[in-house]
């Protein structure tokens, strides 16, 4: 496999099985690196993992190729469908040689 696209998911915690178990179930060969207890700030809270904004993120990294990128694209509108307010977002770098 020819690895063309650099997924990129930074989610809330509470999806992160959600969204592991529906990659591997659908994207064939899948390897992907986890980085847990992420904080920040997006567009709608704030994730700090204090008393006063308790939630941690996660980032996961996804190498693939274009069939891959296709399905990841739809797993994460998926989890996004079912848990509108937990703040997941998907971002994609493609390689051109």
């Amino acid at each position: 496999m020819e690895y063309t696209h650099r997924a990129e998911i930074i989610a809330n915690q509470s999806v992160q099985d959600d969204i592991i178990d529906l990659l591997e179930e659908n994207v064939e060969n899948i390897e992907y690196t986890v980085i847990p207890g992420v904080m920040g700030k997006g567009s709608h809270s704030k994730k700090l993992g204090n008393t006063v904004w308790p939630e941690l993120n996660f980032i996961l990294f996804v190498y693939t190729d274009s069939q891959g990128a296709e399905k990841i694209t739809e797993i994460i509108k998926e989890v996004k469908a079912r848990f509108p307010k937990e703040g997941i977002s998907l971002f994609f770098t493609t390689s051109h040689e």
